[in-house]
């Protein structure tokens, strides 16, 4: 993959805004990756990929999920959630990007899931503490991804959940299954 061309295409796609949103989480991600001795090439790529289809029509997501037979509750949650699987199927038919802990990272980088890869949990971290983020408790979730990735994204995911808790919005089940892993090996992760 050409990272150049794809940010080209990402110019095309996305608002001012959201694209310097994705140059970041791509920075980020790729730090992220040095510390914890990832592929740098495989943390950029997810990151570039993660928010592709954030700006798309709300009905143009939603064909994309029923055409490509994605989980059939994501439509019956907020159009929020529907970017991210939109997203990894246009990196995998648009794109040819055909590495499924890619994929999956773009998938699942709103939600989160159980048994999440090391790839996932990046991207999902980094998308919440690139430096342009500035919400109460953004510096502390920041200080966690400097400890461990697992720390982080537990951390992250406690956020997600009571942030959306607070507001009584339905949590998807993915997160819910993601939260519950954690607090069933709480004391566990090191």
């Amino acid at each position: 993959m050409d990272v150049n061309e794809l940010k080209q295409q990402l110019v095309q796609r996305l608002s001012t805004a959201r694209y310097e949103h994705v140059l970041r989480v791509a920075e980020t991600a790729k730090l992220l990756a040095i510390k914890y001795q990832m592929s740098v090439e495989q943390a950029e790529q997810a990151a570039l990929f993660h928010d592709i289809a954030k700006c798309m029509d709300k009905d143009d997501l939603r064909l994309y999920l029923v055409r490509w037979s994605q989980d059939s509750r994501l439509t019956s949650f907020h159009h929020e959630l529907w970017h991210a699987p939109v997203g990894a199927m246009i990196a995998r038919d648009e794109f040819g990007i055909e590495d499924e802990d890619v994929l999956n990272a773009v998938r699942y980088h709103t939600t989160g899931r159980a048994d999440m890869s090391m790839l996932e949990k990046l991207i999902y971290i980094a998308d919440m503490i690139e430096p342009g983020r500035s919400f109460p408790g953004v510096e502390i979730l920041r200080q966690r991804a400097e400890e461990n990735l697992d720390i982080a994204m537990e951390a992250c995911i406690y956020q997600s959940v009571q942030f959306l808790v607070n507001k009584r919005v339905p949590v998807f089940p993915d997160s819910i299954d993601c939260y519950n892993e954690y607090v069933n090996k709480k004391g566990t992760v090191t």
